[in-house]
């Protein structure tokens, strides 16, 4: 029988895990205790047609998981930030209106630093390179490095450090729970912190793909270079999903092995070794989304009755 997949995101001195239908949060709280919270998901996403279609599902639970990543983000900051002595902590998750305004300027950040810049520094030099193929693989290096650079440089800090040992954390878990180990610290503590389902891999893929589909497009007006860098966000992150989706289901293969192993690479920006009671965070989200989604699978008394 196959197991459901899960998958999660570090947040601030917790850990996001997302289910077939609920998505659960788990976050430290500061008089030592874990808060955890679990809500339904949008059916119209992860049940519905739209979260079916090849291309377009990509970026439409690309900009959900933002949504819940940030929504968890701010729940959990609540959380870290509560009072010792009163011990308040947040009811429920923030609403999706609340965190609209910081989703759009971390998306228009990311695109300005990662695709508009690298192009731009690219083309100080396209007299000297010519060809528009060699500027592409050019601006590709240079978003890879870029992006290197940033993971390194925010991983250095304590607070950051803490929130990738809890990345760490939420891949062990999701490997025990695969693999079919007992959700116990010691025993999760025994699986890796890479994950081949890994955010981080996505993201290397779009840099990957992009440097073909950027490659194409050849080396027009700079107008037209800057506004291709914004429009094709979509679908380099649609082809990149389905190539990963490829990848997943067939991730036993030594071939497939190969070309999965330079976004596990790259996770040793992202991830660090978890302490236990890190670990312990992780699992609590875990068994919390679970339990969740087997509760919404059970019938209710009156479908039971029906059914007799």
């Amino acid at each position: 029988m196959t197991r459901p997949l899960y998958g999660g995101q570090a947040i601030l001195e917790g850990v996001m895990m997302r289910g077939q239908r609920h998505v659960a949060v788990a976050v430290r709280h500061p008089q030592g205790h874990i808060v955890t919270r679990a809500e339904a998901l949008p059916h119209r996403l992860h049940g519905g047609l739209i979260g079916r279609i090849p291309f377009v599902r990509g970026m439409i639970l690309l900009w959900e998981a933002l949504t819940l990543g940030t929504r968890a983000l701010a729940f959990s900051a609540q959380v870290a930030a509560a009072d010792e002595d009163d011990g308040a902590e947040p009811e429920d998750l923030p609403p999706r209106s609340a965190v609209r305004g910081t989703m759009l300027s971390t998306l228009l950040f990311g695109i300005g630093l990662f695709f508009v810049a690298p192009m731009l520094i690219a083309g100080l030099f396209s007299s000297q390179i010519g060809n528009a193929a060699l500027l592409s693989f050019v601006e590709g290096l240079l978003r890879l490095l870029l992006l290197v650079g940033y993971l390194w440089l925010i991983g250095v800090t304590p607070k950051i450090g803490r929130v990738f040992a809890y990345h760490g954390a939420e891949h062990k878990a999701v490997h025990a729970q695969e693999r079919g180990l007992e959700l116990v610290p010691k025993a999760v503590q025994t699986c890796s912190t890479a994950h081949p389902r890994c955010g981080t891999a996505l993201i290397l893929v779009v840099v990957v793909i992009g440097v073909v589909l950027f490659a194409l497009l050849g080396h027009p007006p700079l107008w037209l270079r800057i506004l291709s860098r914004i429009l094709l966000v979509p679908v380099l992150i649609g082809l990149s999903y389905e190539w990963l989706r490829f990848l997943a289901r067939r991730y036993q293969q030594l071939l497939v092995r190969l070309f999965v192993w330079p976004g596990l690479l790259l996770q040793s920006l992202t991830t660090r070794q978890p302490a236990d009671d890190q670990v312990a965070v992780a699992i609590a989200a875990l068994q919390a989304v679970i339990a969740a989604d087997e509760r919404a699978q059970q019938p209710t008394p009156a479908r039971a009755l029906e059914t007799a």
